[in-house]
């Protein structure tokens, strides 16, 4: 079965980083991804130089956007910026003709209404004009995250239905993240598929921590606390692209991949 494989590497040179991993895809951040700065870029060639590269290498590119961001929170300080923050990079993503922008669900805080935090991803889709695909990904903590559980996903789902631009809204499914927030790694393919309709990327990752633990610390497939015949069926079940958000450079991402590649078949 033939899945493409790619990883998570530095963004001054993303191609690069893709050849020298002998992958046809890979993700990285634009900026900084702790801060409210905006997105630049670290490429020598710029936005133009790096799609025009990136199109003539046939290296297809994913953008990550910052982790700070957060258009669920009922904090105006930190949605405002964050909302911006998102157009940003769904402008600068757009730009080097990435295939999407992957952003974490958010949060609300302790004693909000979750619902607020659903109808306030509803806003967001409808206020960002969004020129590619928008990957919302699952996350691993947190009580009053929006994609941890499965129902919280579902509610997002179900407030951002009505949207315009709905059908560029896509998933991107981290193993780690269900793993430690506690999603049956058995289920979860078919769980989202009911829910969203659709997988767009897959980040495989394995586990440090145990299942339904809350941390978010990835580590080396194989290497981990997720059982590796389960890591290859979501991959296998899932379809879709995988991006490696594990440690290490190429010698790493390159025997990860040839670690899961081995076992999906």
């Amino acid at each position: 079965m033939s899945i493409a494989i790619g990883a998570h590497v530095d963004q001054a040179d993303p191609i690069a980083e893709a050849q020298a991993r002998g992958m046809s895809h890979v993700q990285f951040f634009l900026g900084d991804p702790q801060g409210y700065k905006g997105p630049e870029f670290r490429y020598a060639g710029g936005a133009e130089g790096l799609k025009a590269d990136a199109e003539s290498a046939e290296i297809g590119l994913y953008v990550h956007a910052p982790y700070i961001v957060n258009v669920a929170t009922t904090n105006n300080r930190i949605r405002i910026p964050s909302r911006k923050l998102l157009q940003q990079h769904v402008d600068a993503a757009a730009s080097i003709g990435a295939k999407g922008l992957i952003v974490h669900g958010g949060h609300v805080n302790k004693d909000d209404d979750p619902s607020v935090g659903f109808d306030n991803w509803r806003k967001a889709v409808e206020a960002v004009d969004l020129k590619l695909p928008l990957l919302i990904e699952n996350t691993a903590g947190g009580e009053n995250a929006m994609t941890r559980y499965l129902d919280r996903i579902a509610r997002v789902w179900d407030a951002i239905a009505s949207t315009e631009q709905f059908d560029l809204v896509g998933f991107c499914l981290d193993t780690c993240h269900a793993h430690a927030g506690g999603n049956a790694l058995e289920t979860v393919v078919d769980d989202v598929r009911k829910i969203t309709g659709r997988i767009d990327l897959v980040h495989c990752n394995d586990s440090r921590d145990e299942f339904d633990s809350g941390a978010d610390r990835h580590t080396n497939l194989g290497a981990g606390k997720v059982d590796p015949d389960l890591l290859a069926a979501v991959v296998r079940d899932a379809g879709a692209p995988v991006v490696l958000e594990t440690p290490g450079g190429p010698a790493e991402h390159t025997a990860d991949a040839a670690w899961l590649q081995e076992r999906i078949g």
